[in-house]
């Protein structure tokens, strides 16, 4: 019988790779290749993609049997005339297939014209088979003996399983997806990825009552499916990009074992000490006051929210950690969205890859994409001397002058596998920020140091907007 059952998995194995082997290759641009010696001990993944036949029509996901995560966003103003952005355009032309809409009784729905001041986001979704994975003890077993675990630690190995899950869980191609959008409206998001991932940038047709809202799928209320939350970014004011591991994230490793270990075992991730204060205290600091605007209504004005900076936290790790990493941020760091890397990986092994493959690129793309969405924001980037952090957003700052006002690298030492020579040398640090002004960019080591460093922002920028 077990011979059968391996024909027949080999046959399907063959099937897939037949009519999916390039889109499961490319369906990611920065999918990172897997080292062979990560590919000679980590579980192999491949039963995570399923057949899909050319002329099958897309198919709404089923709730009964399917996992649905709608990641957090950040909403952003349509431009107005003469506002152009190339990227913002190409964002557009992949939504080709408008989804369609469905408003409240008596709501009048029409499109969102430029300089109109409607409401644009981008929806990300991703969707798993309900416990369809079936590597899902064997990759339990790799780990629990490649990380030494105790046989008698019940509670990490019922851990490294559960993490595991999102990795080995078949994903759902060519699905769409349903959604409620504040209870205000409905929208379809189109098909789904080979990778199970659905993204469209659509636009909203109402005026939002709060600074946040909720979208979730229509037929999966909380808590069976993970939904989204929407932060609302006017154009003008402030913004922040962080990284995650190793910048507000303890991980402490770029060794394999490390990584894995960090990841699936440990029962609460740890911040970095004085991170979480930082990051509020720059929320506190760089919230615009109310204002108000004069109306050509019979109220002649109109009193507007604070403002608070949207925070981005940018990270290569690959998206099957979201629930993971958001559960973290929502412990220690402000709302924001969490952009992580779609990937189309066959091993376990990509995980790690992601993490060390690509990730300037990979981040520089991501970077341009929240560009398009607010390029009037003045941009705080946070990020470590681990990875690439430096040349990513120092490849940022030179393409868009004036975007990021300020760069903040923290010095990460005491790594194993890390040549700190290297990774935190001064050379590196002025070759990564060539052609800035040095008061741009600062190395830190103790997250108290920038506290005063962003208050003297947020006092330059009062003062030059009240000379203006």
């Amino acid at each position: 019988m077990d011979l059968v059952w391996d024909v027949v998995d080999q046959g399907r194995r063959a099937a897939v790779d037949l009519l999916h082997g390039q889109q499961i290759d490319h369906s990611s641009p920065f999918s990172p290749d897997v080292p062979e010696d990560l590919r000679n001990w980590l579980p192999d993944l491949f039963d995570r993609f399923p057949i899909t036949l050319p002329w099958e029509k897309p198919r709404p996901v089923d709730p009964a049997l399917h996992n649905v995560w709608i990641l957090d966003n950040t909403a952003f103003r349509t431009p107005a005339p003469g506002d152009h952005r190339p990227e913002l355009a190409e964002l557009r032309d992949i939504n080709v297939t408008k989804p369609k809409l469905t408003s409240e009784p008596g709501q009048t729905t029409q499109s969102v014209q430029p300089g109109s001041g409607g409401w644009e986001v981008e929806f990300v979704a991703a969707y798993f088979i309900k416990n369809s994975g079936k590597a899902l003890a064997h990759a339990t077993a790799s780990l629990i003996k490649q990380l030494n675990v105790d046989d008698h630690d019940e509670a990490t190995k019922k851990r490294i399983s559960t993490r595991l899950e999102a990795f080995v869980d078949s994903v759902l191609p060519n699905r769409t997806l349903r959604i409620s959008i504040d209870n205000k409206e409905e929208q379809t998001l189109s098909p789904s990825s080979y990778s199970g991932l659905s993204s469209d940038l659509l636009q909203l047709h109402f005026t939002p009552s709060a600074p946040q809202i909720q979208s979730n799928a229509l037929t999966l209320p909380p808590p069976f499916g993970l939904p989204s939350t929407t932060v609302f970014a006017e154009e003008q004011g402030w913004a922040i990009i962080s990284d995650i591991d190793d910048t507000i994230k303890i991980t402490e490793t770029t060794s394999p074992i490390g990584i894995l270990k960090s990841t699936f075992t440990v029962e609460t991730p740890q911040p970095v000490p004085g991170m979480p204060e930082l990051y509020a205290h720059i929320q506190r600091v760089l919230t615009l006051p109310p204002t108000t605007t004069t109306t050509t209504t019979t109220n002649p004005t109109q009193q507007q929210p604070p403002n608070p900076p949207p925070f981005f936290y940018l990270s290569a790790s690959p998206y099957n950690l979201y629930p993971f990493l958001r559960h973290f941020r929502t412990a220690h760091y402000p709302p924001g969205t969490i952009i992580l890397r779609d990937a189309s990986w066959q091993n376990l092994g990509g995980l790690i890859a992601s993490l060390q493959q690509n990730t300037q690129a990979y981040k520089a793309d991501r970077m341009r994409k929240i560009h398009s969405w607010l390029p009037h924001r003045k941009i705080i980037c946070l990020g470590d001397s681990t990875q690439s952090d430096p040349e990513a957003y120092g490849e940022l700052a030179r393409r868009y002058p004036g975007w990021i006002r300020a760069v903040f690298i923290r010095r990460v030492e005491g790594i194993a596998l890390m040549d700190e020579r290297v990774k935190n040398a001064p050379e590196r640090f002025e070759r990564a920020f060539e052609g800035l002004e040095r008061g741009v960019w600062h190395v830190f080591s103790e997250p108290g140091e920038l506290a005063e460093r962003v208050e003297r922002l947020a006092r330059d920028e009062d003062a030059r907007v009240g000379g203006e």
